[in-house]
């Protein structure tokens, strides 16, 4: 069983009580910030950071009454901190703490998701690397094509997965943004200064040039992002659930002791973790496009993005971390039949090797239109037919025969004629 939650469980992440964490950390770095240039005295600091507490349910109780959550927080704030309160939130809008803090929550999501996104490429890695030469059918339109190796179909799995591990870090830089600029971001009550120092005490950028809000493409890049993740696992888990058809039955999911699969029949072993998946991908999708619509706000602010944020950004980042962990205990516990795989690889007599007695017979002079009607018309008469042996077929037609010997026709049907460069796909991800 793999460690979840090395780092904090994303769901504490997203509670009430780390948001207002968040936002007094905000409010604290900003009265340091004005400290240090001499606007506040820093014994008011001091006091302010032994004093500074919260009640997340007086929170509530005062934000009932004022129906204002910043000022219902800061109220409850003052009520542990006494007379030095009043050097805290000078000059900010409500916005510069609530856009800030929220950009903190942001980042440590992304750390969470950035631990659970290694432990999958390290699975998928062990197991590409175990299945290396196990040879299957590879298939396009969902019909036979011709012979890969199941670890190179995780090859292209884990090469899609550090392609995600490389857009969390850049996302990483573009959400750890911050502003302390004031209404509509003029820094009319509070200088730029402050937010530089703010800022870096947080471990953030300062925006460039914030309205009264952060500008939410920011926040849209971010749940998009979280989207193609889930598309990507999706991806997985639908390739997953087509392996394990019954007719294929190449992979399959761990189906534990005493787990049942149908209420109805007992034989049934579902995909149903690989089901999930693909469920909660079309959740994350859908955000993705709420986010979107979350970027052109009014003027210069207007809280229309506030009520979906609320949702989409909890729900974006928790369903993201569940859909990795589902998805890499699936890959590490995945049963894999190589018997099966060599089955379908062999159906009709090898079927699946027409291109390489089409080359074969051009190379000996054939033109490629009379070739392929050659090789077609063999493998077509092989197809869909329980006796059909397409091997069978080219070794007896004589068009063949006088061109190829056997042993020419043999190497045509060796599937490692397919798998000889791919010690290099493998080298490139470290395989």
């Amino acid at each position: 069983m793999i460690e979840r939650y090395t780092l904090p469980e994303m769901g504490n992440l997203w509670t009430e009580f780390y948001k207002l964490k968040t936002w007094l950390q905000v409010e604290i770095a900003v009265c340091e910030a004005q400290a240090e240039l001499g606007y506040i005295p820093s014994a008011a600091v001091e006091e302010i950071k032994a004093k500074a507490n919260f009640d997340p349910k007086r929170v509530l109780e005062i934000e009932a009454e004022v129906r204002h959550d910043v000022i219902a927080f800061l109220t409850n704030v003052n009520e542990y901190v006494g007379d030095a309160g009043r050097y805290i939130h000078l000059g900010l809008t409500s916005s510069d703490v609530l856009d800030t803090a929220l950009a903190l929550q942001l980042v440590a999501s992304l750390d969470v998701l950035a631990q659970r996104l290694e432990d999958l490429i390290g699975v998928i890695r062990l197991k590409a690397h175990e299945h290396r030469y196990t040879v299957m059918i590879g298939r396009s339109h969902g019909i036979h094509a011709e012979p890969i190796t199941f670890g190179f179909k995780l090859a292209g799995w884990l090469a899609e997965a550090l392609r995600h591990q490389q857009r969390l870090k850049t996302l990483r830089e573009t959400i750890a943004v911050g502003k302390i600029s004031g209404a509509v971001g003029t820094y009319a009550n509070i200088e730029p200064r402050v937010e530089a120092i703010a800022c870096q005490k947080l471990g953030l950028k300062p925006d460039t040039a914030s309205t009264q809000v952060i500008s939410r493409d920011i926040h849209a890049d971010f749940v998009q992002q979280l989207a193609l993740l889930a598309a990507s696992i999706e991806r997985f888990a639908v390739e997953i659930r087509n392996l394990q058809k019954t007719d294929v039955l190449e992979v399959e999911e761990f189906f534990s002791k005493g787990q049942k699969g149908s209420s109805a029949m007992p034989h049934k072993r579902n995909p149903i973790r690989s089901e999930r998946l693909t469920g909660m991908a079309r959740l994350v999708r859908s955000h993705a496009g709420a986010a979107l619509e979350d970027v052109a706000l009014w003027h210069e602010r207007d809280i229309s993005h506030s009520s979906v944020e609320r949702v989409v950004l909890p729900d974006a980042c928790i369903l993201t971390h569940f859909m990795l962990v589902e998805i890499t205990e699936l890959v590490k516990n995945l049963l894999v039949y190589p018997e099966n795989m060599a089955r379908n690889l062999n159906c009709y007599g090898g079927v699946v090797f027409s291109q390489k007695v089409l080359l074969a017979l051009v190379d000996k002079g054939l033109s490629r239109e009379e070739a392929y009607a050659i090789v077609q018309q063999n493998a077509h008469a092989a197809w869909n037919k329980p006796e059909g042996n397409f091997h069978d077929l080219i070794t007896k037609d004589p068009r063949v025969a006088k061109i190829l010997s056997p042993e020419e026709i043999a190497v045509c049907f060796d599937p490692q004629q397919h798998l000889k460069h791919l010690d290099q796909i493998f080298q490139r991800l470290g395989i």
